[in-house]
């Protein structure tokens, strides 16, 4: 058995916070079978206050603003840059559409250790947000389907949970910092989402039930996305443009996190923190959302953080293959395949015409693998050779065949980098950290969306 310092970090519309946490990794098979490393326990050791997200200006985050606070919530849990082994930094919501969140990212580099991921993405936040707020263990526990939504400042990420998996994801831009008020309770700033839905615009001195009826119309883009309104043009509006397109889908629970979660069950003073979280937590109570059975997740406007601590890292199945690789290895992106498409005389094509969409040499090539006898490994080594053309040989598998697959193809080609992983899913457009060895198994990190510049990754 070992453990993994794991760090969290959220940069949100809203607020920025930082977890802790100590990841427990043990071998679940017996002494006489091949090891099989799993995180058997998540435990938070540290979580940082909330912080408001710094800003230079309206679209501005301020980078060395978010740099002082990770240095000072890393001395007061304790931890140092060397001390952390896995992780993510997550910028999410509109902060995610800021135009220096590149920077931000790369001004944190060192402080996210060896294996802590830059990453940002609506379907990532969903699964996180869903897993921190335990709508997961919920729906695993009850057998009920749960709708799980993480309803922030810009935008509300939606994840729909099956006997504890994730089986939808989506983001609309419902949130409570759509609109912002000063001091003087006037606007100060209007979000672009919502133009044509209201009559608002910055610099007026709204009523209460100008902002309640905003928030409004934003629940009932909810209501639509939960399947218990007709859906109309206002859904399809919302949506984010980086999501997958949401459709309406019901479940039996309907499960709440985020800041405006806080403030559905308890009335918060319209005004309170500058914004419209207070009214449309409240839209959303007296909503059709809560008509039916519905619960605030186990943490509410910790959820996406303690997602990101605890439950963004993986460890790939102990039978891995490395050659010629230095790890750890950040942002790689993925190329799928088919169980036809790997069985096709046509794989090397494929696999040279999607390794030749990237600016990068170091593809990996997710396939599911085999379960038969030598032919057909050998076969799918030769494939995967002449796809490859030379190039690195990066393979994750489905299928526990990775160790055989990586020395068949390092015996074809020695001085090639090759590293095979397997027991990990990948699609296209996904990414993946692969991080130092924990015992035989590799820690992996799975990502949807990546930020990229042509700076230090």
């Amino acid at each position: 058995m070992s453990e993994l310092t794991s760090v969290g970090l959220d940069v949100g519309t809203t607020t920025t916070q930082l977890i802790v946490s100590r990841l427990t990794v043990e071998n679940r098979a017996s002494s006489f079978t091949v090891p099989q490393l799993q995180i058997a326990e998540r435990q938070v050791l540290y979580r940082s206050p909330v912080y408001f997200t710094p800003l230079l200006g309206a679209d501005l985050v301020d980078g060395e603003g978010i740099r002082k606070i990770v240095e000072r919530e890393y001395a007061a849990a304790g931890i140092t840059q060397k001390s952390v082994d896995t992780g993510a930094v997550i910028i999410t919501g509109e902060t995610s559409r800021r135009e220096n969140a590149r920077a931000v990212l790369h001004s944190l580099a060192d402080y996210a250790g060896d294996f802590v991921v830059a990453t940002a993405g609506p379907e990532l936040e969903s699964l996180l947000a869903a897993k921190g707020a335990g709508a997961d263990a919920l729906s695993e526990k009850t057998g009920k389907s749960v709708l799980h939504m993480d309803i922030g400042g810009g935008t509300s990420n939606l994840a729909l949970m099956e006997e504890g998996r994730v089986v939808a994801t989506g983001c609309l831009n419902v949130g409570g910092r759509l609109i912002k008020l000063d001091e003087q309770g006037k606007t100060s700033y209007i979000s672009p989402v919502l133009d044509g839905l209201t009559p608002l615009k910055a610099g007026d001195a709204p009523t209460q039930s100008q902002l309640e009826a905003v928030a409004a119309v934003l629940t009932q883009a909810l209501e639509m996305a939960a399947g218990l309104r007709p859906a109309t043009a206002l859904l399809d509006k919302l949506q984010t443009a980086e999501s997958t397109p949401w459709k309406p889908q019901k479940a039996q629970v309907v499960s709440f996190s985020g800041g405006v979660a806080d403030c559905i069950e308890t009335a918060q003073e319209p005004g309170r923190f500058g914004d419209i979280g207070p009214q449309l937590g409240q839209a959303i109570r007296k909503s059709l959302l809560c008509q039916q059975e519905y619960t605030l997740g186990e943490n509410t406007i910790r959820a996406t953080v303690i997602g990101a601590g605890c439950h963004s890292a993986q460890l790939s199945g102990s039978t891995v293959f490395y050659q010629n690789v230095t790890l750890p290895m950040k942002n790689l992106p993925t190329a799928a395949f088919t169980l036809q498409e790997q069985a096709s005389d046509d794989l090397p094509q494929l696999i040279a015409q999607r390794i030749s969409r990237y600016d990068t040499e170091k593809v990996v090539l997710a396939l599911p693998g085999i379960s038969g006898g030598y032919g057909q490994l050998a076969d799918l080594t030769a494939k995967i050779a002449r796809g490859t053309a030379g190039k690195p040989m990066f393979v994750c598998l489905e299928a526990d065949m990775a160790k055989a697959l990586g020395q068949k193809l390092s015996l074809l080609l020695p001085d090639v980098p090759c590293l095979c992983i397997d027991r990990v899913q990948l699609q296209n457009e996904s990414f993946l950290d692969i991080g130092a060895p924990v015992g035989p198994a590799l820690p992996v990190v799975v990502k949807t969306l990546v930020l990229q510049s042509n700076g230090r990754e």
